[in-house]
Parts: C-alpha cells; sequence; structure tokens
C-alpha cells in the first residue's frame, strides 16, 4: 500500500478527514448502474482497479454504493480510541472489497468490534451521533479548500488527488520537504 510504505521511508503523519462521497445516497445504497445511469460504468470498474493494483490496494466487485456517513462519525470516534486508527483500513475493505453497507449500524459496529473497540459504545456513539457536528466541520472545510474527490493529500496548499501509485505520492513529499527546508 503506497500510504504505508509512505509512512515507513519518510516522517509523515497521516491524518484522515471524513469527505462527503454521494452524500444524497439513501441508506439503502444505490446501484452503480443507477448511480452512473446512462454510462458504460465497465471502463470505469476497469480503471478502478488497475489504479488500485497500481496503489497496491485490494478492490472487490462492487455492485453499490452507500452512504458513508454514519462510517465518518464512527472514525472520528474510533480516532478517540486507543488502536483506533485501524479503522480506516477496515471501512475501506467493508466498502471497496466487501461491498458492505456502511450506513447500517450493525455492520459498523460489527467492524468496531472485530478491531477490538467497545463496540457497545460505537452503537451508541452511532445512534446518539455523538460525531455528527465534527464530521459537518470536516465537510465545511473540505468544502472551503475545494476538494471534490477522495482521497486528496494535502499540505501548504498544494493537493495530490485520487488513488496515486507510491512514486507520485513520494514526489509530493520531496516537494513539500524541499519547500520546508528552503523556507
Amino acid at each position: 500500500m503506497s500510504i504505508e510504505k509512505l509512512k515507513k521511508n519518510y516522517p509523515v503523519q497521516i491524518r484522515w478527514i471524513p469527505f462527503p462521497l454521494h452524500p444524497e445516497t439513501p441508506q439503502e445504497g444505490r446501484s452503480l448502474a443507477e448511480l452512473f445511469a446512462g454510462r458504460d460504468i465497465e471502463p470505469m470498474k476497469r480503471q478502478m482497479h488497475e489504479l488500485m493494483a497500481e496503489a497496491g490496494l485490494e478492490y472487490g466487485e462492487r455492485t453499490h454504493t452507500y452512504n458513508s456517513r454514519l462510517a465518518q462519525e464512527l472514525a472520528k470516534w474510533a480516532d478517540t480510541q486507543n488502536g483506533g486508527q485501524a479503522i480506516y483500513d477496515a471501512l475501506y475493505r467493508a466498502y471497496f472489497v466487501d461491498n458492505i453497507n456502511l450506513s447500517d449500524i450493525g455492520a459498523l459496529v460489527e467492524i468496531a468490534s472485530g478491531l477490538s473497540l467497545d463496540g457497545n459504545l460505537a452503537r451508541q456513539v452511532l445512534e446518539q451521533r455523538y460525531f455528527r457536528e465534527a464530521v459537518d466541520a470536516d465537510w465545511e472545510r473540505a468544502r472551503q479548500l475545494g476538494i471534490t474527490g477522495v482521497p486528496t493529500f494535502y499540505k501548504n496548499d498544494l493537493a495530490v488527488v485520487g488513488c496515486q501509485p507510491y512514486e507520485t505520492l513520494e514526489r509530493f513529499v520531496k516537494h513539500l520537504t524541499k519547500t520546508q527546508r528552503d523556507d
């Protein structure tokens, strides 16, 4: 995985920030055919498989898109828990590999519990929407920065958008490091 390799080779810190990708998606999700009605989605799927493979990421046969809002709230909570950073890989796998509906509270609790996070507390956090405002603030910041896609790697008003190969991310980090030394 490009990000893990980058963290191993450079003193970078990655902070995940929620972004509203298709926030209008209903809780039950939408088929990709419906989401991209009138377009041939097979070339899009092939391109995603190629990009993910190049980045060293698994990518399953997705048939639907799901509203990820609750998953983002769960991730904000997990950030406050010991070992919570593992939630990002688990949510990625659930959504992009296993095609799990990330708006389903039961599925999210199961993901959290599988990481040894307190499942009862995770359910309470999701049902009471304790991290709603924190995610709202992240969404607003993304709008202000002009972020339009995921992932976006952002630092010092510079951005790299989309799933990128390691070499692209490495050039980005090297540029930031050089700029920082020149200042």
